[in-house]
């Protein structure tokens, strides 16, 4: 909001004081109207509609009743974002799971190798470290190895899906011909 040193009759003041002259007295003024200009704001922004329709209006405050917890943001939080809270010996065997399927999701060669790269740097890097928590038992993968098993899946796929096609395309091929048979039977 911009400061004035002489305000005009006929604009409203909105209970904010002139500013008096000097660093200091400007700075203290500040300090001291700045609930009014945040009153102001909410006020202009409810005039706005801004908060029309927000999530959970009119619904009750979740855990409201229950005893104080600090952290209670921070709980918040992780569930809200799915943040995943395992050491990094958990964390690597649970990623070690899944990661064919993530390595099938892949088109490109060279992204799966960078991938297994990564993975395996991971695996190095939690294997040096002295954090505590359970040791790292997750094995190294062999690119070469995992990268033909990733060859072998894609084709394995692809032939499924050619399979696959080839039998939507039979069953679209015999139905055309019962319906051509129709046909025929009712010109008959």
């Amino acid at each position: 909001m911009p400061e004035r040193e002489n305000w005009s009759e006929d604009q409203p003041k909105r209970g904010i004081e002139p500013v008096p002259k000097g660093k200091d007295g400007a700075a203290a003024a500040r300090i001291r109207q700045q609930h009014l200009w945040v009153d102001l704001q909410v006020q202009e922004a409810m005039a706005r509609g801004e908060f029309d329709d927000l999530p959970g209006a009119g619904k009750p405050i979740k855990d409201l009743g229950e005893h104080h917890d600090p952290d209670w943001w921070l709980k918040k939080l992780v569930e809200r974002e799915k943040i995943s809270v395992l050491p990094s010996a958990l964390a690597l065997r649970k990623e070690d799971l899944e990661l064919d399927a993530q390595l099938d999701k892949e088109n490109i060669e060279g992204r799966v190798v960078k991938a297994l790269e990564d993975f395996n740097r991971r695996i190095i890097n939690a294997r040096r470290q002295l954090e505590g928590g359970p040791p790292v038992i997750t094995p190294l993968r062999d690119i070469d190895a995992e990268v033909a098993a990733w060859r072998e899946r894609r084709a394995a796929r692809r032939a499924a899906g050619e399979a696959a096609g080839r039998a939507g395309n039979q069953a679209r091929k015999d139905v055309s011909e019962k319906r051509s048979l129709r046909r025929l039977w009712r010109r008959r």
